[in-house]
């Protein structure tokens, strides 16, 4: 079992981990058994920021309708319509020998599709947590727990992967958003 972060959280992830070129994102979560009448459909994301915390196209945008970045640097391995099962409900692949020179920041984030039209937010959503493994051994080297501190958002800045020098580090935000995906999108200079 990896490192136990705290929200506010840094820590390295190349320059303790020199080995380290490939890593996998998984992301989970619980949905708290109330009778709404409808599943919930959570999903991940991945936005790939300049220096101005600002995509530079939607390319750089990387979730359900776009599951790879032209570079190959981040790869989401498909939609988990209900998150049913334990384990990692949605994995985002990171290869930080591809991460173009322009990118200084990633972005990982979950969001409740259709949230305003099911009526829910993540304050019915229990047991999130973001781990990071190492592709080439499968060792989990960090996770993030995000505790139960949300109510009326739809989405959720979970984590942020960034650029330090010639390393990478790791930056647990635990962060939520009202307005869903579009919310985030904007947050991230994309118009929706």
């Amino acid at each position: 079992m990896g490192i136990q972060l705290a929200k506010g959280q840094r820590i390295d992830l190349t320059k303790t981990n020199p080995g380290l070129t490939k890593a996998i994102i998984g992301l989970g979560w619980d949905t708290n058994k109330y009778h709404g009448g409808q599943d919930f459909d959570l999903d991940a994301s991945a936005f790939l920021v300049d220096a101005n915390n600002r995509c530079q196209n939607d390319l750089d945008f990387v979730f359900y309708n776009n599951l790879q970045h032209p570079s190959g640097s981040v790869v989401h391995t498909g939609d988990n319509r209900t998150g049913e099962g334990d384990g990692d409900d949605e994995q985002l692949v990171v290869d930080f020998t591809k991460i173009p020179s322009h990118v200084h920041r990633i972005g990982i984030t979950v969001t409740i599709h259709d949230a305003e039209s099911r009526q829910q937010n993540f304050g019915q959503v229990s047991n999130a947590f973001v781990r990071l493994v190492d592709d080439a051994n499968n060792q989990e080297l960090l996770r993030f727990d995000l505790g139960e501190d949300f109510s009326i958002e739809t989405a959720v800045v979970i984590c942020e992967l960034y650029r330090h020098g010639n390393d990478w580090k790791f930056s647990a935000i635990g962060s939520g958003f009202s307005g869903g995906l579009a919310a985030l999108c904007r947050n991230y200079g994309l118009q929706v």
